[in-house]
């Protein structure tokens, strides 16, 4: 039998998505229960962290006992358990379970009280004037609270914000890696043309909640309604508030963006997990040579090549990648908390570091002329065919953006490999190719140890 709520109060919204016009409105501004609405904000969290390197979708995520104790809807992980975050990416947006909704919290800010905290933040630096969160999965608690304009501006920005992700929301099915769940909206992505998203939510205290977004023609119409007596009603009445958007909403109009929220710079405050600091340096001293060795120095060209290489890492690292930080003070604020002092590379001398020459009897022999010629050659033998894989991407940037912050990582096994991003049909791998089988088990050792996950694969 369905749930019924208990008179909960009624609101309403409905705008015009591509400009942000609001086309109709009811008590919109009145603070109430959003309930599973919460996890819209939950998951625009989850995708900002992903994105800015926080926190990757394949790494593991293991499940507390508070977590694993979340009151149904849940996926039921179990205590202890380890499951990728995309899983609960998928979970929480799909099937609106609670369990998956705190683990996020959890594995974002250590706590589920602290990653409130930043819901609220974040919430506030969207605009979401009148909303305060208090956990991340929407059950009624004292202070938890939003209102049907804060919850569609956060429904607008989840699809301007992070379009990638937003396909999420109209899954009819996915799997959660335990088992496949269905979505919760089910019903109305199946009823009303254009239906692609976005969050339901129901409590006792709140009744049956819905942010709902539809597409006919380029016109997008989002819809919230809180206080819903029964999910039909409620399902039907959106329907009403989406057809009133789409015979209210011009034709053809302008665009209107939300402006981008800046994400904070990593280890400040309101973010709980900051990408890895890396400590480059520009500059390094060298080692005294051992006794009775002959001093080693390096040619001006090795040493330019050396300093326009670090340069060129240190500013994809801080994903900045036309400027790297040019002062101490703009290297703390770099987003992925990298330290350096600039050099400013000067121009490679006109003459060449090698030149290539013809064959000559035998490494080292003087040619014709009497000049000692060095010759150097690649290794051609067979042991350098290794390789390691540090992940899956979406995009071919972001895999190369992990080659190379790994490399930066683990630069001592790393430094003779090649970085190669593959192209599959499930997204871009992210490889370190062009090592033995020694170098790459050894350089998947140490970066375990640094939480990295890594796979070594061989020749064939």
């Amino acid at each position: 039998m369905p749930h019924r709520a208990e008179a909960a109060p009624y609101a309403a919204m409905v705008i015009d998505a591509r400009s942000g016009e609001v086309l109709h409105s009811n008590n919109a501004d009145t603070r109430l229960h959003p309930a599973s609405l919460t996890k819209m904000m939950t998951l625009y969290i989850a995708f900002e962290a992903v994105e800015n390197g926080e926190v990757s979708l394949d790494e593991k995520v293991r499940i507390s006992k508070n977590a694993a104790a979340e009151p149904p809807s849940k996926l039921g992980l179990r205590e202890g358990q380890s499951i990728a975050f995309r899983y609960l990416i998928r979970a929480a947006s799909v099937k609106s379970a609670n369990d998956a909704a705190t683990a996020i919290g959890e594995t974002l800010e250590g706590s589920e009280a602290a990653f409130a905290r930043r819901m609220t933040r974040t919430a506030k630096a969207l605009g979401m004037t009148r909303t305060t969160f208090k956990n991340a999965h929407g059950l009624t608690e004292e202070g938890h609270l939003s209102t049907a304009r804060d919850m569609t501006l956060l429904g607008r920005r989840l699809f301007f914000d992070y379009p990638q992700y937003y396909n999420l929301f109209s899954r009819r099915t996915t799997h959660a890696g335990i088992r496949e769940v269905a979505n919760t909206n089910r019903r109305l992505l199946g009823a009303y043309k254009g239906a692609d998203g976005i969050k339901t939510g129901y409590t006792r205290a709140a009744g049956f909640n819905l942010v709902a977004s539809a597409d006919r023609g380029g016109e997008r119409i989002i819809a919230t309604v809180f206080g819903g007596r029964s999910s039909a009603s409620r399902n039907a009445k959106v329907a009403e508030l989406l057809d009133l958007g789409f015979s209210r909403a011009p034709t053809r109009v302008a665009i209107n963006r939300p402006a981008p929220v800046p994400y904070p710079a990593a280890g400040a405050a309101g973010v709980g997990r900051a990408a890895p600091a890396i400590a480059v340096l520009a500059r390094s001293l060298r080692p005294r040579s051992r006794p009775g060795a002959p001093a080693t120095t390096l040619s001006d060209e090795v040493v330019v090549a050396l300093k326009e290489d670090i340069k060129q890492a240190v500013a994809e690292v801080a994903d900045t990648p036309k400027t790297a930080p040019s002062t101490l003070a703009d290297a703390a604020a770099a987003p992925q908390a990298v330290r350096t002092i600039s050099v400013t590379p000067q121009p490679r001398p006109a003459r060449q570091v090698a030149e290539a020459a013809p064959a000559t009897p035998a490494e080292g022999a003087a040619d014709p002329d009497g000049e000692l010629r060095v010759v150097t050659r690649l290794s051609t033998s067979g042991g350098r065919h290794w390789g390691i894989n540090v992940g899956r991407y979406g995009s071919r940037y972001h895999a190369e953006r992990m080659l190379l912050k790994t490399a930066l990582l683990e630069i001592g096994t790393l430094n003779d490999a090649l970085r190669k991003v593959v192209r599959k049909p499930r997204g871009f791998e992210a490889n370190f190719v062009g090592m033995s089988a020694e170098q790459a088990s050894l350089a998947c050792r140490r970066l375990a140890a640094r939480d990295v996950e890594c796979d070594t694969f061989g020749p064939g």
